[in-house]
């Protein structure tokens, strides 16, 4: 039985092809990403469980190339995120809204010499805290609350060649943000689609200015 004789019987029986297709695309693409997995326990995980940053798979793939052990990340919302880049960079300030999100991560970061864990209160010093930088930072994460606000403040810690990681950067509550950005010169790459445990596309974007450290 020839391949394009198949392809003859799917076009005229679109229900079985459209079938097939969705068992293609589970088994080629999500399971290797481990998006059951991680789906199922709720956490961001890839295919052998090891943690992921909750960014779309796209951004990963891009980002996980272009980090470097001599590098420095501040971190705006703690998580899988910050182990896994634990593993990639060489100095991590992380900081956490929510007490007890922040003693359950604790225990997990503890034996991880390279991470500088704080939690801070909303509206107070959450996203205060990175003012206490000047050009320190190679890579910016914003992935927490008062996102606008951590955009704005980031500047300052930035190192010139820096770049900034703002997850879910789709939703409108944060254009301020965004034109922020835009109004002082920098460029973008957007990366949509799936990511670990979500089941509907979003957007992970990279802000970058001309000389940066990712090389864009």
């Amino acid at each position: 039985m020839s391949f394009n004789w198949v392809k003859k019987v799917l076009r005229k029986n679109r229900y079985t092809a459209k079938k097939l297709e969705r068992y293609f695309f589970a088994k080629n693409y999500l399971e290797k990403k481990g998006w059951f997995e991680s789906r199922f326990l709720s956490t961001p995980i890839d295919h052998n469980k090891k943690p992921l940053p909750w960014f779309t798979y796209s951004s990963i793939h891009f980002i996980s190339n272009k980090l470097k052990k001599d590098m420095t990340l501040f971190e705006f919302g703690s998580g899988n995120s910050t182990i896994w880049f634990s593993e990639r960079v060489g100095d991590i300030v992380s900081v956490e809204h929510d007490k007890e999100f922040f003693e359950y991560m604790e225990d997990k970061l503890a034996k991880i010499d390279i991470i500088d864990y704080r939690s801070k209160e909303l509206n107070k010093d959450y996203s205060q805290e990175i003012l206490k930088f000047n050009k320190e930072f190679d890579v910016v994460v914003i992935d927490g609350r008062e996102r606008v606000q951590c955009a704005k403040n980031c500047i300052q810690a930035l190192k010139d060649d820096g770049v900034i990681i703002w997850d879910n950067s789709d939703r409108t509550e944060y254009q301020e943000g965004y034109d922020f950005f835009d109004a002082i010169g920098f460029k973008k790459i957007d990366f949509n689609g799936l990511g670990p445990i979500g089941n509907k596309e979003w957007r992970t974007t990279i802000y970058y200015r001309s000389n940066n450290c990712f090389n864009i």
